[in-house]
Formats: structure tokens, sequence, C-alpha cells
């Protein structure tokens, strides 16, 4: 459908201080044929015609350039400084070349002498001031469109020059990134990625082929916070002069964690189910060895024979410890949930790792809330997942130099425990493995701290995050659900 005819009615209003002038405009807009349909309107007043034209009352405005003590270009400007981007058609009564260069910067679709104006020239001028907006407002209506699927989008979206530094970022990125719109301008998208070696591999695959596609990356956020993200860029040469680079970010952090959750389980239950078989095979006989020593330990024996028999017995028991820590380690662990206080909890555990502490020095900072907070838990296994964590900070740190912090916060309905050490940290290798039964970097250990840990954890439907850095010591995030009875609250 053309945007103007001989059969369209049309509204045109002339802003003019002069009313002999606007009778000699309308005038000759009457002699435009097709017309007759046309309303033509005066406004002689400079506040009054700026409404109408930011309430879009009609569809065509000429502006007279002297309007008393304001001139039509100051009109113009106030009116696009409003965003009321309306068809305006600037009319002066002599030429000036400058006038006219300044009026169509400002945004006139057109200008023109009035001792010139015919009906065919202001037709011509009314056809190409009308399509001209018609086309601006559609491109208008795209760029918001398209702006509003930028700023709306769950996944980070942002614009890079040819240095892969920022240049626009949606809302999602700030909210991803947790930097402000201005700080993450200007900066190089390949300096948040966690390793630099991974960025470097980012940057010459770039270089290589021009684009990068679903390349999984860690990302520092400038909380210290690593988010696991499908890192895509490609170059786009629809900025006008500038050969922009579109760039997109798809977090996955959560489905890593989910992934990672799913296979320590998996893992635990077979290594569980082989466990309990191997105990069971042991137990038997181990406890026919038991009752057999002690009923020979009874009868007569020769004093020297005692010492066997007691380290038989010491030795059962020995093993019969071991295969229970086994059992306790692989998720066979009965315990009683009971209300109790997380403070209770984390004081049993600290008084466990008391002596621990002294020998080597450690400075202990422990804080807690205000007041009590309540949870429902098995306290004396809960204490022991706490105090297994503790004690491998205690063996990270050096003697009299280390510093052990404990903080109790509760966030929403969780409670969140952070174990946080200044030892000698854990590779990211090492990390992988922390919580797999059986491993272990120490020469005396058996691994069954930290995998006992996690099966406690889970057990109650706790969480536990680590972050670590060699040289810059561990921190260990517990969070543990809080009852739904508002207790806490």
């Amino acid at each position: 459908m053309p945007m103007y005819g001989a059969s369209r009615s049309i509204k045109i209003l002339v802003i003019e201080d002069d009313e002999d002038d606007f009778f000699l405009t309308s005038e000759t807009l009457r002699a435009i044929p097709g017309s007759e349909k046309w309303t033509i309107d005066w406004s002689y007043n400079y506040k009054e015609a700026l409404q109408f034209i930011c309430e879009k009352k009609y569809d065509l405005y000429f502006i007279d350039y002297f309007l008393g003590g304001k001139t039509g270009l100051d009109l113009l400007k106030e009116s696009i400084t409003q965003e009321c981007m309306e068809p305006i058609i600037m009319l002066t009564g002599q030429g000036n070349h400058v006038i006219d260069m300044e009026s169509m910067r400002s945004g006139a679709t057109d200008y023109l002498i009035k001792s010139e104006l015919n009906p065919e020239k202001l037709e011509r001028s009314i056809r190409y001031a009308l399509e001209k907006s018609h086309h601006l407002k559609e491109l208008r209506t795209n760029e918001q469109k398209y702006r509003s699927i930028f700023e709306h989008s769950i996944d980070a979206i942002f614009l890079l020059d040819d240095e892969l530094r920022l240049v626009t970022v949606n809302n999602a990125t700030t909210r991803l990134l947790e930097y402000s719109e201005d700080e993450l301008k200007g900066m190089r998208i390949t300096d948040l990625v966690d390793e630099f070696e991974e960025g470097e591999k980012v940057l010459r695959q770039f270089k290589s082929i021009g684009e990068v596609r679903n390349w999984e990356v860690k990302l520092v956020c400038k909380g210290g916070q690593v988010r696991i993200c499908l890192f895509s860029i490609v170059t786009s040469s629809g900025y006008g002069e500038k050969q922009l680079i579109q760039g997109i970010l798809h977090d996955i952090t959560q489905l890593r964690t989910a992934e990672k959750s799913i296979l320590q389980m998996e893992k635990t239950a077979l290594i569980s189910k082989l466990v309990q078989t191997l105990a069971h095979e042991i137990r038997n006989p181990l406890n026919n060895v038991s009752l057999a020593s002690q009923q020979l330990k009874k009868e007569d024996h020769y004093d020297f024979q005692q010492q066997y028999f007691d380290m038989i017995i010491r030795n059962n028991n020995r093993i019969n410890a071991i295969l229970t820590q086994l059992m306790f380690s692989s998720g066979e662990q009965f315990g009683k949930h009971e209300r109790t206080t997380i403070q209770h909890v984390v004081n049993e555990a600290v008084e466990g790792a008391k002596d621990r502490l002294t020998l080597k020095e450690i400075e202990l900072v422990l804080n807690y809330p205000e007041h009590e907070v309540h949870l429902v838990a098995d306290k004396n296994q809960l204490s022991i997942a706490i105090l297994n964590i503790i004690t491998n900070a205690i063996e990270a740190m050096e003697e009299v130099k280390g510093k052990l912090e404990i903080d109790v916060e509760i966030s929403e309905n969780h409670c969140q425990i952070s174990i946080k050490d200044n030892g000698i940290g854990i590779t990211e290798e090492n990390l992988k493995r922390l919580f797999d039964p059986y491993f272990t970097t120490k020469r005396s250990g058996l691994g069954f701290g930290l995998s006992a840990t996690l099966n406690i954890l889970q057990s109650h439907r706790a969480k536990i995050e680590v972050d670590s850095k060699p040289g810059f010591g561990t921190t260990f995030l517990v969070s543990v659900p809080l009852p739904e009875d508002g207790q806490n609250q």
C-alpha cells in the first residue's frame, strides 16, 4: 500500500507566526490535485506546536524558520530531543545554505523557500517526506523489536571490535559476569577466561578461521566466581563502515554441576556395592576368628601366649574398624535425624580438630550468625563431615603461618558453611578426583575422609563446592537445607 496518493486523506499542520504567510502556504497546498481530502490547520504558538508534534496529531508539519522569539530550528531540535520523530518540512523566506544544512542535519525531511513554492514542488516534497517517514518508522520498529530480543535474551549477547574488546552488551551479560555495562566496555573478552592459555587458544582459533563455535570456557566473574559457558563469536559486516564481531555466551554451569553430581553418584553406587560384598565376605570369617580367640584366651594357656592372643584380638578389632569405615565411606551410614543447630555441629567438629590446631599453631577465625540456626540432621555424622574438611585444611597449611576461617551464613532456605584455608591448594587435576573413594595424595592416607563427607552431605540433601588454586589455599562451601517450619526466619 503506497504511503502517499491523491486519494489519501492526510492531516497537515502549518506552524507559522504570520497569518498572511499561512494563508499563502495553505492556498498553494490546496492547489495540489487530490488535496480536497486533506486537513490543513494553523498553529502560531511554539509550545502548542511542540505538543502537537509530540502527540503525533498530524501526518506532516511545515515549520517556518522565524517563530517570534524562537526559530523553527529550535522547535525541530527540541522535538527530536523529546524523541518526536515526525516528518517536518522547514520553510524560510529566503535561501540560506547554512540554515538548510543545519535543518537537514537536525532531522528535517526537506527545506523549502517560500518564494519558490508551487503545487508541483510541494507535492513532491510531501510525497518524499511521508515515504521517508514511513521507512524510518519501519526501521525504528524493527530496531525496537531486535533491541528487545537483544535486551531480554536469557543468554549473554554482545558485540566486539577487531581486538575482541567489548563494545555493546545486553543485560544478561552484566548479570552473568557481575560487571556493569560501563565496566565491560573496552574489556577484552579473552581476559575473562579463567586460564590464560585457554584464552589464547580461543584467540588463535578466531584469527585462523574467523569464528568460534560453542567453545567451552570457564569465565571469572567480578566477584571471583567461575562460570562454565559455551562461547561463540562470528564476524558480522552489518554495522556500517565498522566490522564488528557478534558474540554469545550460554551458561552451562548448572548443567555441568548436575552431570558431575550424577557421575559421582553412579561411581559411588558401584563402589558401594563392591565394598558391601567384600565387607560381608570378610566379616563372616573375621567374626569366627574373634570368637575363637576370645574362647582360647579363657582357657588355660602359657603366659607367653597371652601376647599373641592380645595381638589377634587387637588386629581383629582394627580390621573391623577399617571395614566399618569402608562401609561408611561407601554410603552405608544409618543415623537418626533430629533437630539441632549448625553452631553445635560446627563446634563439635572444631573440638575434634582442637589438638591438631594447637600443635600446628593454626589461627582459627570462627564467625556465626547472631542467632542460632536450626536444622534437622544427624548431628554426629554432619560433625564428622565438617571435621574431615577441617582436618584436610589443617594438613594443607604450614605450622604457625596457617589461618583457618569458618563462616556460617543463612542464604534464602539454606545454611552456608564456608571453610577457607591459606594452605598449598589443590591442582585442577586433583580437584576432579577429590571426592572419589580411595583417592588420596597423602602417603599414609586411605582416601576415605572426603568420600565419606560427600556421602554424609548427600544423605542430608546438602551440596558441597570447592574452589582452590595451588599456592593460594582452598575454600570448601557446604550448603545445608534448612527446615521449612520457618523457625530460622
